[in-house]
């Protein structure tokens, strides 16, 4: 080894002092020519094995890049989710601020909001579970609207939830009028469907059209007055029949709330309740 070191050093030195024109240089180029097909040769070989690392080596890299799109794409399409799932919460809270400073709004009473936080499982049961209950000053028996209309009435209550029965039950019912004639009737779930509604029990002489509002009829005598107040909105009239034998017309309602999309409501507490 050190013979070699010291063979290398005499050669570099000759061939500095030398200069391009020195003995050296010709035996340089002769070497370099007799090699360079060796070298040729060498290259072509290993040209192969270095271009096929290259290409291992981008498809490792092209597969990391994708995985790492791929979960930023992810996270991207989740952000827009929540994103949207933000707007439209921000959208329906300010739609209920803005009901509760309106001349709508009726009187004698004391919203309490509360988020929607289940639905009991039944194929006919139509109820909402609100994250509010006594210890929020709700009972038995208190309306519940949105800015929409009205949603129903709590039927059972915890101190920490209440269970509110949709106005599309089959056992729900409430005192209505026709806003444009005043024909009285009562609102009903429409058999057969899901999310209909029906004005029962309308004289056949008052004049109820498609596209009139109905909205509850709300009363107080003697002390006393009904579970809901009045002009709260319940729907618009869709279609309206009557037959030569029955008593009453055939109106047909499409309520203003859209039941299955309910994310937070108003419970409806009377202010004389208040402590």
């Amino acid at each position: 080894m050190g013979v070699l070191v010291l063979v290398s050093l005499v050669l570099i030195t000759l061939s500095f002092r030398a200069g391009e024109d020195g003995p050296l240089s010709s035996v340089q180029s002769t070497g370099a020519s007799v090699l360079r097909p060796f070298a040729v040769g060498f290259e072509r070989v290993a040209q192969p094995f270095r271009d096929g690392y290259a290409w291992a080596d981008s498809l490792l890299s092209a597969r990391s890049e994708a995985e790492r799109l791929r979960v930023e794409n992810r996270e991207l399409l989740q952000r827009a989710i929540q994103s949207e799932f933000a707007l439209q919460e921000n959208e329906y809270l300010r739609r209920l601020l803005t009901y509760l400073d309106s001349p709508r709004f009726p009187d004698d009473f004391d919203p309490v909001a509360a988020e929607v936080i289940g639905r009991p499982a039944g194929a006919f049961t139509q109820a909402i579970v609100l994250a509010a209950g006594s210890s929020n000053g709700v009972r038995v028996n208190d309306p519940v609207v949105t800015a929409d209309g009205l949603v129903g009435l709590v039927i059972r209550v915890t101190p920490d939830t209440a269970r509110v029965q949709l106005l599309t039950d089959e056992e729900a019912a409430v005192s209505a009028v026709d806003l444009r004639t005043s024909a009285p009737g009562i609102v009903r779930h429409a058999r057969g469907t899901r999310e209909t509604l029906v004005l029962d029990r309308v004289p056949k002489q008052d004049r109820v059209k498609a596209g009139d509002d109905v909205v509850t009829a709300g009363w107080r005598a003697s002390g006393l007055s009904s579970l809901y107040p009045k002009g709260i909105p319940i729907g618009k009239v869709t279609s309206v029949g009557q037959t030569d034998t029955d008593l009453y017309q055939q109106v047909q309602v499409d309520p203003f709330v859209d039941f299955g999309s309910l994310d937070a409501v108003l419970v409806l507490v009377p202010t004389e309740r208040r402590p």
